[in-house]
Protein backbone atom coordinates (compact mmCIF):
# COMPACT_ATOMS: atom_id res chain seq x y z
CA UNK A 1 0.00 0.00 0.00
CA UNK A 2 1.48 3.67 -0.45
CA UNK A 3 3.12 4.69 2.38
CA UNK A 4 3.73 8.75 3.51
CA UNK A 5 6.63 8.80 1.01
CA UNK A 6 4.29 7.63 -2.02
CA UNK A 7 4.64 9.20 -5.14
CA UNK A 8 0.58 8.24 -5.56
CA UNK A 9 -2.51 7.23 -3.23
CA UNK A 10 -3.62 4.44 -6.09
CA UNK A 11 -3.97 0.57 -4.89
CA UNK A 12 -0.88 -1.56 -5.84
CA UNK A 13 -1.32 -4.93 -7.28
CA UNK A 14 1.10 -7.87 -6.82
CA UNK A 15 1.31 -10.69 -9.04
CA UNK A 16 3.09 -13.80 -7.64
CA UNK A 17 3.77 -17.14 -8.23
CA UNK A 18 4.29 -16.42 -11.83
CA UNK A 19 7.20 -16.77 -14.60
CA UNK A 20 7.28 -13.41 -16.49
CA UNK A 21 8.68 -12.67 -20.23
CA UNK A 22 11.63 -10.11 -19.59
CA UNK A 23 14.75 -9.82 -21.21
CA UNK A 24 13.71 -11.95 -23.43
CA UNK A 25 14.06 -15.05 -20.62
CA UNK A 26 11.06 -16.37 -18.52
CA UNK A 27 12.38 -15.34 -14.93
CA UNK A 28 10.36 -16.13 -11.80
CA UNK A 29 9.97 -13.37 -9.85
CA UNK A 30 7.05 -10.59 -9.19
CA UNK A 31 4.78 -8.31 -11.06
CA UNK A 32 3.74 -5.24 -9.78
CA UNK A 33 1.07 -3.16 -11.26
CA UNK A 34 -0.56 0.55 -10.12
CA UNK A 35 -2.07 2.50 -12.22
CA UNK A 36 -2.00 0.40 -15.31
CA UNK A 37 1.96 0.55 -15.67
CA UNK A 38 4.24 -1.73 -14.27
CA UNK A 39 6.20 -1.18 -11.32
CA UNK A 40 9.78 -1.51 -10.19
CA UNK A 41 9.80 -2.79 -6.82
CA UNK A 42 13.14 -1.70 -5.84
CA UNK A 43 11.95 1.79 -5.94
CA UNK A 44 8.27 1.35 -4.49
CA UNK A 45 10.46 -0.54 -1.47
CA UNK A 46 13.31 1.92 -0.67
CA UNK A 47 12.10 5.02 -2.06
CA UNK A 48 8.58 4.94 -1.71
CA UNK A 49 8.10 2.49 1.01
CA UNK A 50 5.47 1.07 -0.35
CA UNK A 51 3.75 -2.42 -0.50
CA UNK A 52 0.81 -4.17 -2.05
CA UNK A 53 -2.39 -3.42 -1.66
CA UNK A 54 -3.68 -6.79 -3.11
CA UNK A 55 -1.80 -9.90 -4.11
CA UNK A 56 -3.23 -12.27 -7.28
CA UNK A 57 -2.39 -16.02 -7.31
CA UNK A 58 -1.32 -16.93 -10.53
CA UNK A 59 -0.78 -20.33 -9.76
CA UNK A 60 2.62 -21.00 -11.59
CA UNK A 61 1.48 -19.03 -15.08
CA UNK A 62 3.27 -17.66 -17.63
CA UNK A 63 2.89 -14.12 -17.59
CA UNK A 64 3.72 -12.24 -21.39
CA UNK A 65 2.97 -9.19 -22.93
CA UNK A 66 -0.18 -8.64 -24.56
CA UNK A 67 -0.21 -9.94 -27.78
CA UNK A 68 -0.87 -7.51 -31.06
CA UNK A 69 -2.22 -8.75 -34.34
CA UNK A 70 -1.19 -5.94 -36.76
CA UNK A 71 -3.86 -7.88 -39.84
CA UNK A 72 -7.11 -8.84 -39.05
CA UNK A 73 -9.26 -8.61 -42.24
CA UNK A 74 -13.14 -7.18 -42.20
CA UNK A 75 -15.68 -5.15 -44.26
CA UNK A 76 -18.50 -3.20 -42.28
CA UNK A 77 -18.54 -5.23 -39.66
CA UNK A 78 -15.96 -5.46 -36.62
CA UNK A 79 -14.52 -9.47 -35.92
CA UNK A 80 -17.13 -11.52 -33.88
CA UNK A 81 -14.41 -13.59 -32.85
CA UNK A 82 -13.27 -13.15 -29.19
CA UNK A 83 -10.12 -11.49 -28.80
CA UNK A 84 -9.04 -13.16 -25.85
CA UNK A 85 -5.72 -13.03 -26.29
CA UNK A 86 -4.97 -9.85 -27.96
CA UNK A 87 -4.51 -6.22 -26.95
CA UNK A 88 -7.60 -3.99 -28.58
CA UNK A 89 -4.61 -1.73 -29.92
CA UNK A 90 -5.65 -1.59 -33.23
CA UNK A 91 -7.07 -2.99 -36.47
CA UNK A 92 -5.08 -3.62 -39.57
CA UNK A 93 -7.55 -4.03 -42.29
CA UNK A 94 -7.19 -5.19 -45.74
CA UNK A 95 -9.76 -4.63 -47.66
CA UNK A 96 -9.46 -3.91 -51.52
CA UNK A 97 -13.47 -3.77 -51.91
CA UNK A 98 -13.58 -0.51 -50.82
CA UNK A 99 -12.95 2.40 -47.39
CA UNK A 100 -15.75 0.54 -45.36
CA UNK A 101 -13.77 0.45 -42.10
CA UNK A 102 -14.72 -0.12 -38.51
CA UNK A 103 -12.06 -0.07 -35.44
CA UNK A 104 -11.99 -2.18 -32.78
CA UNK A 105 -11.06 0.81 -30.29
CA UNK A 106 -10.25 4.01 -30.19
CA UNK A 107 -6.54 4.26 -30.16
CA UNK A 108 -5.54 3.68 -33.28
CA UNK A 109 -6.68 2.38 -36.89
CA UNK A 110 -4.14 1.12 -39.19
CA UNK A 111 -5.05 0.29 -42.28
CA UNK A 112 -3.01 -1.50 -45.76
CA UNK A 113 -4.60 0.07 -48.29
CA UNK A 114 -4.59 -2.33 -51.10
CA UNK A 115 -4.71 0.39 -54.15
CA UNK A 116 -2.53 2.57 -55.91
CA UNK A 117 -1.15 5.91 -55.25
CA UNK A 118 -4.83 7.64 -56.49
CA UNK A 119 -6.55 5.44 -53.80
CA UNK A 120 -4.01 7.34 -50.98
CA UNK A 121 -5.33 10.71 -52.51
CA UNK A 122 -8.90 10.31 -52.76
CA UNK A 123 -9.10 8.57 -49.28
CA UNK A 124 -6.97 11.63 -47.85
CA UNK A 125 -4.93 9.38 -45.83
CA UNK A 126 -2.16 11.54 -43.67
CA UNK A 127 -0.85 10.52 -40.37
CA UNK A 128 -1.04 13.96 -39.10
CA UNK A 129 -4.72 14.33 -39.56
CA UNK A 130 -6.04 11.24 -40.89
CA UNK A 131 -9.09 11.11 -42.20
CA UNK A 132 -10.10 8.16 -44.12
CA UNK A 133 -13.72 8.47 -46.17
CA UNK A 134 -16.47 6.50 -45.57
CA UNK A 135 -14.93 6.13 -41.89
CA UNK A 136 -18.70 6.56 -40.59
CA UNK A 137 -20.00 9.00 -38.37
CA UNK A 138 -17.49 11.07 -36.27
CA UNK A 139 -15.11 8.32 -35.31
CA UNK A 140 -11.32 8.89 -36.91
CA UNK A 141 -8.61 6.78 -36.07
CA UNK A 142 -6.20 9.03 -33.53
CA UNK A 143 -3.14 7.40 -35.55
CA UNK A 144 -2.75 5.86 -38.84
CA UNK A 145 0.20 3.82 -38.45
CA UNK A 146 1.08 2.05 -41.72
CA UNK A 147 -0.01 2.38 -45.14
CA UNK A 148 1.17 -0.52 -47.24
CA UNK A 149 2.05 -0.47 -50.93
CA UNK A 150 3.42 -2.01 -54.02
CA UNK A 151 7.16 -1.32 -54.70
CA UNK A 152 6.77 -2.79 -57.86
CA UNK A 153 3.17 -0.57 -58.75
CA UNK A 154 4.75 2.54 -57.56
CA UNK A 155 8.12 4.29 -56.81
CA UNK A 156 9.14 3.70 -53.29
CA UNK A 157 10.72 7.61 -52.92
CA UNK A 158 7.40 8.75 -53.56
CA UNK A 159 5.62 6.73 -51.31
CA UNK A 160 6.97 7.34 -48.31
CA UNK A 161 7.91 11.12 -48.64
CA UNK A 162 3.93 12.00 -49.92
CA UNK A 163 2.45 10.17 -46.94
CA UNK A 164 5.47 11.47 -44.49
CA UNK A 165 5.51 7.99 -42.84
CA UNK A 166 8.28 7.17 -40.28
CA UNK A 167 7.70 3.56 -42.35
CA UNK A 168 4.96 1.92 -44.54
CA UNK A 169 5.19 -1.63 -45.22
CA UNK A 170 6.08 -3.24 -48.25
CA UNK A 171 2.95 -5.08 -50.02
CA UNK A 172 3.34 -8.65 -49.89
CA UNK A 173 1.13 -8.44 -52.76
CA UNK A 174 3.78 -7.56 -55.32
CA UNK A 175 5.78 -8.64 -58.31
CA UNK A 176 9.04 -6.18 -57.04
CA UNK A 177 12.02 -7.73 -57.35
CA UNK A 178 14.58 -7.26 -54.52
CA UNK A 179 16.62 -4.23 -56.14
CA UNK A 180 13.03 -2.29 -56.01
CA UNK A 181 12.47 -3.95 -52.19
CA UNK A 182 15.80 -2.80 -51.26
CA UNK A 183 15.27 0.86 -52.67
CA UNK A 184 11.84 1.08 -50.59
CA UNK A 185 13.57 -0.21 -47.67
CA UNK A 186 16.08 2.48 -48.20
CA UNK A 187 13.44 4.95 -48.42
CA UNK A 188 11.56 4.18 -45.46
CA UNK A 189 9.84 0.59 -45.71
CA UNK A 190 9.80 -1.49 -42.52
CA UNK A 191 7.00 -4.66 -43.13
CA UNK A 192 6.36 -7.19 -45.39
CA UNK A 193 2.60 -8.58 -45.74
CA UNK A 194 2.01 -12.23 -46.44
CA UNK A 195 5.52 -13.10 -46.67
CA UNK A 196 5.67 -15.79 -49.51
CA UNK A 197 2.15 -15.03 -50.71
CA UNK A 198 1.20 -13.35 -54.09
CA UNK A 199 5.25 -12.38 -54.76
CA UNK A 200 7.45 -13.87 -57.21
CA UNK A 201 8.61 -17.01 -56.01
CA UNK A 202 12.01 -17.47 -54.81
CA UNK A 203 14.81 -17.54 -57.32
CA UNK A 204 18.25 -18.17 -56.96
CA UNK A 205 19.40 -15.00 -59.34
CA UNK A 206 16.46 -12.78 -58.11
CA UNK A 207 15.04 -13.91 -55.01
CA UNK A 208 12.33 -11.34 -54.42
CA UNK A 209 11.04 -9.64 -52.08
CA UNK A 210 12.01 -12.83 -49.66
CA UNK A 211 15.25 -11.69 -50.39
CA UNK A 212 15.32 -9.20 -47.82
CA UNK A 213 15.07 -11.51 -45.22
CA UNK A 214 18.88 -11.98 -45.70
CA UNK A 215 19.54 -8.58 -47.69
CA UNK A 216 23.20 -6.49 -46.97
CA UNK A 217 21.60 -3.80 -48.18
CA UNK A 218 19.29 -3.02 -45.76
CA UNK A 219 20.40 0.35 -43.53
CA UNK A 220 22.61 -0.62 -40.57
CA UNK A 221 20.35 -0.74 -37.79
CA UNK A 222 17.36 -0.87 -39.45
CA UNK A 223 14.89 -4.41 -39.26
CA UNK A 224 12.62 -5.63 -42.15
CA UNK A 225 9.70 -6.96 -40.02
CA UNK A 226 7.55 -9.42 -42.18
CA UNK A 227 4.14 -11.18 -41.31
CA UNK A 228 3.86 -14.63 -41.28
CA UNK A 229 0.24 -16.81 -40.78
CA UNK A 230 1.12 -19.70 -38.64
CA UNK A 231 -2.40 -21.19 -38.54
CA UNK A 232 -1.06 -24.53 -39.78
CA UNK A 233 -2.88 -23.64 -43.29
CA UNK A 234 -1.73 -20.81 -44.63
CA UNK A 235 1.99 -21.32 -44.52
CA UNK A 236 4.10 -24.51 -44.40
CA UNK A 237 5.72 -25.60 -41.69
CA UNK A 238 9.00 -25.71 -43.88
CA UNK A 239 8.11 -22.23 -44.52
CA UNK A 240 7.70 -21.06 -41.62
CA UNK A 241 11.40 -22.58 -40.18
CA UNK A 242 13.09 -21.28 -43.25
CA UNK A 243 12.05 -17.55 -42.57
CA UNK A 244 12.66 -17.51 -38.66
CA UNK A 245 15.81 -19.18 -39.14
CA UNK A 246 16.95 -16.50 -41.89
CA UNK A 247 15.12 -13.38 -40.04
CA UNK A 248 14.15 -14.70 -36.34
CA UNK A 249 14.31 -10.66 -34.89
CA UNK A 250 11.42 -9.78 -37.80
CA UNK A 251 9.33 -12.07 -37.36
CA UNK A 252 5.94 -10.65 -36.95
CA UNK A 253 2.79 -13.09 -36.30
CA UNK A 254 -0.51 -11.84 -37.45
CA UNK A 255 -4.05 -13.95 -37.78
CA UNK A 256 -4.64 -12.58 -41.25
CA UNK A 257 -7.92 -13.36 -39.60
CA UNK A 258 -11.72 -12.89 -41.12
CA UNK A 259 -14.79 -11.84 -39.19
CA UNK A 260 -15.73 -15.73 -38.64
CA UNK A 261 -13.20 -16.11 -36.37
CA UNK A 262 -14.41 -17.29 -32.85
CA UNK A 263 -17.76 -18.52 -35.01
CA UNK A 264 -18.71 -21.89 -34.84
CA UNK A 265 -18.97 -24.82 -37.04
CA UNK A 266 -21.90 -24.59 -40.16
CA UNK A 267 -22.48 -21.66 -42.69
CA UNK A 268 -22.87 -18.21 -41.85
CA UNK A 269 -23.78 -15.28 -43.82
CA UNK A 270 -20.55 -12.80 -43.26
CA UNK A 271 -21.65 -9.34 -45.11
CA UNK A 272 -22.69 -10.79 -48.65
CA UNK A 273 -20.93 -13.66 -48.46
CA UNK A 274 -21.86 -17.12 -47.07
CA UNK A 275 -18.96 -18.90 -45.64
CA UNK A 276 -18.55 -22.35 -44.00
CA UNK A 277 -16.42 -23.30 -41.24
CA UNK A 278 -14.99 -26.49 -40.98
CA UNK A 279 -12.30 -27.38 -38.42
CA UNK A 280 -9.81 -24.58 -38.64
CA UNK A 281 -10.88 -23.63 -42.24
CA UNK A 282 -13.38 -21.28 -43.59
CA UNK A 283 -14.45 -22.20 -47.13
CA UNK A 284 -16.57 -20.20 -49.41
CA UNK A 285 -20.03 -22.08 -48.90
CA UNK A 286 -20.26 -24.98 -51.35
CA UNK A 287 -16.63 -24.69 -52.32
CA UNK A 288 -12.98 -25.78 -51.11
CA UNK A 289 -12.09 -22.23 -51.64
CA UNK A 290 -10.57 -20.56 -48.78
CA UNK A 291 -12.48 -17.63 -47.57
CA UNK A 292 -9.40 -16.35 -45.05
CA UNK A 293 -7.86 -17.33 -41.52
CA UNK A 294 -10.42 -17.82 -38.33
CA UNK A 295 -7.10 -18.46 -36.36
CA UNK A 296 -6.93 -16.53 -33.35
CA UNK A 297 -3.29 -15.11 -31.81
CA UNK A 298 -2.52 -17.58 -29.21
CA UNK A 299 -3.15 -20.50 -31.94
CA UNK A 300 -0.71 -18.71 -34.13
CA UNK A 301 1.74 -18.60 -31.06
CA UNK A 302 1.28 -22.43 -30.36
CA UNK A 303 1.62 -23.81 -34.33
CA UNK A 304 4.91 -21.73 -34.52
CA UNK A 305 6.59 -23.05 -31.63
CA UNK A 306 5.76 -26.35 -32.99
CA UNK A 307 6.50 -25.90 -36.54
CA UNK A 308 9.57 -23.92 -35.92
CA UNK A 309 11.19 -25.21 -33.01
CA UNK A 310 12.00 -22.18 -31.91
CA UNK A 311 12.10 -21.09 -27.78
CA UNK A 312 8.88 -20.50 -25.76
CA UNK A 313 10.34 -16.97 -25.29
CA UNK A 314 10.63 -16.27 -29.43
CA UNK A 315 7.25 -17.29 -29.59
CA UNK A 316 5.88 -15.34 -27.77
CA UNK A 317 7.87 -12.33 -28.52
CA UNK A 318 6.86 -12.67 -31.97
CA UNK A 319 3.42 -11.69 -31.19
CA UNK A 320 4.34 -8.93 -28.90
CA UNK A 321 7.31 -7.56 -28.60
CA UNK A 322 7.93 -7.67 -32.71
CA UNK A 323 5.10 -6.35 -33.71
CA UNK A 324 5.15 -3.14 -31.19
CA UNK A 325 9.14 -2.40 -32.73
CA UNK A 326 7.63 -2.83 -35.93
CA UNK A 327 5.10 0.10 -35.18
CA UNK A 328 7.61 2.21 -32.85
CA UNK A 329 5.31 1.53 -29.30
CA UNK A 330 8.08 -0.97 -28.02
CA UNK A 331 8.43 1.15 -24.96
CA UNK A 332 5.03 0.70 -23.84
CA UNK A 333 3.41 -2.42 -25.39
CA UNK A 334 5.05 -5.62 -25.88
CA UNK A 335 7.07 -5.52 -22.97
CA UNK A 336 6.93 -5.78 -19.19
CA UNK A 337 9.70 -3.76 -18.63
CA UNK A 338 9.01 -1.35 -15.48
CA UNK A 339 7.11 1.90 -16.97
CA UNK A 340 5.39 -0.09 -19.56
CA UNK A 341 1.68 -0.05 -19.53
CA UNK A 342 0.49 -3.58 -17.66
CA UNK A 343 -0.92 -4.84 -20.78
CA UNK A 344 -0.27 -8.63 -19.88
CA UNK A 345 -1.74 -12.90 -21.11
CA UNK A 346 -1.66 -15.46 -18.39
CA UNK A 347 -0.57 -19.00 -19.97
CA UNK A 348 -0.17 -22.16 -19.26
CA UNK A 349 2.78 -24.50 -20.12
CA UNK A 350 1.12 -25.08 -23.36
CA UNK A 351 0.33 -21.30 -24.05
CA UNK A 352 -3.40 -21.79 -23.78
CA UNK A 353 -4.56 -18.28 -22.66
CA UNK A 354 -5.73 -18.20 -19.08
CA UNK A 355 -6.54 -13.98 -18.72
CA UNK A 356 -6.34 -11.47 -20.28
CA UNK A 357 -4.87 -7.55 -18.47
CA UNK A 358 -5.45 -4.16 -20.03
CA UNK A 359 -3.87 -1.85 -17.82
CA UNK A 360 -3.89 -3.96 -15.24
CA UNK A 361 -7.51 -5.40 -15.11
CA UNK A 362 -8.57 -8.41 -15.67
CA UNK A 363 -10.59 -8.34 -19.01
CA UNK A 364 -11.15 -12.23 -20.23
CA UNK A 365 -11.02 -15.08 -18.02
CA UNK A 366 -11.08 -18.80 -18.80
Amino acid sequence: MPSNKSVSDAPITQFVNCRILKDHQLQREDLWVREGKILNPEKLFFDEEGSADAQVDCHDSIIAPGFIDVQINGEAEPCSGTLHSVIPLFTLIANPSGPHFKDCSDEILCIVLWGGSESIRNWGVSLQQPDVGGFGGDRRPTSLALVGESPAENPPGAIVQRLNSPGSPLRGHSVANLSQAEEAVREGATFITHLFNAMLPFHHRDPGIVGLLTSDRVPTGRTVFYGMIADGIHTNPAALRIAHRAHPAGLVLVTDAITAMGLPPGRHTLGQQVIEIEGLNAYVAGTKTLSGSIATMDMCVRHFLQASGCTVEAALEAASLHPAQLLGISQQKGTLDYGADADFVLLDDSLDVKATYIAGEQVWEK
